[in-house]
């Protein structure tokens, strides 16, 4: 069996909400978020995962993310992994991006880095340790994580620059799976929010 990475979002916080850069902030979930990690939770449960019994978890050691992986029912079987937590924003944590455009103008993360914080080499590191760990074994893995370390995996795990990140979007609670196809690494699917139409 080919493995393959299944990706939760954290909920919906106070933060994510407004659009501040939450790194490592450690913010907990506002009640839509604690909802939508159940939600999420019996998603996975349901056909075609049936509660991924064979499944490695794994979780960002922040508040957010080992929340989301409790509500959704797998608390127990998470292991915390530094490797999973947010990029680090440095100089930028806790901005909008208008905030920090009027500070420097045309300012991308994916591009540019975090002054003070992590460089785009830096989160692109971290996102090869997490798929190369997940591809020494046949068994699938789930994560629970954050917005753009998740993005830059989805970048990484299909052999891009996490440049590419900038273009897959991910929504609070949503869930992805990297996957293959024809042998070669493929988004399998990408920001599913069905289940939280309920």
């Amino acid at each position: 069996m080919a493995p393959r990475i299944l990706l939760a979002r954290h909920g919906q916080t106070a933060w994510s909400r407004s659009g501040r850069h939450t790194g490592l902030t450690d913010l907990p979930l506002l009640d839509e978020g604690r909802a939508d990690a159940g939600l999420l939770g019996g998603r996975l449960a349901a056909e075609p995962f049936a509660g991924l019994p064979q499944v490695e978890v794994r979780t960002s050691p922040l508040v957010r993310a080992r929340e989301t992986a409790e509500l959704a029912g797998f608390g127990e079987r998470a292991t915390p992994w530094d490797a999973l937590v947010e990029w680090r924003y440095g100089e930028y944590e806790g901005l909008t991006s208008d905030e920090i455009h009027a500070r420097q103008p045309g300012w991308l993360v994916w591009r540019d880095g975090a002054p003070g914080g992590e460089s785009t080499q830096e989160v692109s590191d971290r996102a090869d340790e997490v798929v190369a760990w997940a591809r020494s074994a046949d068994r699938d893995v789930l994560l629970f994580a954050h917005g753009h370390i998740l993005r830059a995996l989805g970048a990484r795990w299909l052999g891009l620059p996490i440049a590419f990140g900038a273009r897959i979007r991910l929504a609070p609670a949503s869930l992805s799976v990297l996957g293959w196809s024809y042998g070669e690494p493929a988004l399998e699917s990408w920001n599913d929010t069905g289940h939280l139409a309920g």
